[in-house]
């Protein structure tokens, strides 16, 4: 039986990051990455994404950052990971779409299908794009007309003349807006006030919110998004859509859905109680796609996977590094997360003790 000294579970940004690192340490992986081709989840996304509309890639370890044009995303970024798996030689695996990670003895087994890797450490770095959430209000199934989430938005022309209800008060929902303002009637609605920031997003700001996030995931909560802490800026391109007013959320959130629209319960702040839709577009976020973890049996009481003071090392279970997860669920984090995680590994297999927890 060949034993591996970690696997990558996933080879997104965060998966990729932490390979670059494990190689530079001489540490026996492979990855393992679910998709066809390169590109993690940015080769998913709407073709009417460009790299000007995207918040900052960061670069890759040991490569030059991607420069913004009017190139499509989902052709840019997956070119970009392409260039750099062949450039750093890293053994990438794929398409492998693992389903369960369990434990034998002092030894993990990662499994997909009937095919199957024995390691003493994993790094899982699997993100969030194939886990869309999809809240639930009373009536949803009744309603006639399309509902579509974040993950399957096509971009704007195919909404054109067609009443869009948005749903979402992150950094998506306020694209999506921008984008459709211009082509049909659309209508915002959030469950909590947009958070807006006047400030610049600069690389200080940015460690900032990565740490408001971490400070959850080091106390086993279920993870925010690094957006979520940020708050909410207009680009260039939104400025448009903000002058026509479209920025200006209904209040308070819808409380049913019917056929033809969506309907508040109390309409006392907006003035109406009803508006009718053609669309709903859900741009409500994503979870953890953390599934195949579960016979790990890793989340706290306060149902999320507790992490040690760097962010990466499951305290369930040091075996387990995660990234893209909590703070490093973004671009922000994710290049740091991976160096952290190869460290991490290099402890455990050394028969180090994690960093402890934070005060």
């Amino acid at each position: 039986m060949d034993v591996w000294e970690s696997v990558v579970i996933g080879a997104g940004q965060a998966g990729l990051s932490a390979s670059h690192h494990l190689l530079r340490r001489g540490i026996a992986h492979v990855v393992l990455d679910a998709d066809a081709g390169p590109g993690g989840a940015w080769q998913h996304r709407w073709d009417a994404l460009t790299m000007r509309d995207v918040h900052r890639i960061a670069e890759l370890p040991g490569a030059e950052p991607l420069p913004e044009s009017e190139t499509r995303a989902n052709v840019a970024v997956p070119a970009y990971f392409a260039s750099y798996e062949r450039a750093q030689g890293l053994p990438v695996v794929r398409p492998v779409h693992v389903d369960r990670v369990s434990s034998a003895g002092d030894l993990l087994v990662v499994a997909a299908g009937e095919r199957s890797w024995t390691t003493r450490t994993i790094v899982n770095a699997t993100g969030t794009w194939t886990q869309p959430h999809w809240p639930y209000y009373p009536g949803r199934e009744t309603f006639l007309g399309e509902q579509l989430h974040t993950h399957d938005y096509p971009g704007p022309e195919p909404f054109r003349g067609r009443r869009v209800v948005v749903v979402g008060g992150g950094a998506s929902a306020v694209q999506f807006l921008g984008a459709l303002a211009p082509v049909t009637d659309v209508v915002w609605v959030t469950r909590r006030p947009p958070v807006w920031r006047t400030g610049r997003f600069d690389p200080e700001a940015g460690s900032a919110a990565v740490a408001l996030v971490q400070d959850r995931v080091r106390r086993g909560l279920p993870p925010e998004s690094v957006v979520s802490v940020t708050g909410l800026m207009l680009r260039a391109q939104e400025e448009a859509a903000r002058a026509m007013g479209v920025y200006d959320r209904r209040l308070p959130m819808f409380t049913s859905i019917e056929p033809d629209g969506v309907r508040w319960a109390d309409p006392s702040a907006s003035g109406t109680a009803f508006e009718r839709a053609d669309v709903i577009l859900w741009a409500t976020g994503f979870r953890p796609a953390i599934a195949h973890l579960a016979p790990l049996r890793l989340r706290s009481e306060a149902g999320g996977i507790q992490l040690d003071r760097l962010g990466t090392t499951a305290v369930a279970d040091p075996r387990v590094q995660l990234v893209g997860y909590g703070p490093s669920a973004s671009t922000i984090g994710a290049n740091r997360a991976g160096r952290f995680a190869a460290g991490g590994v290099a402890r455990r297999l050394a028969g180090e003790p994690s960093p402890q927890l934070s005060p």
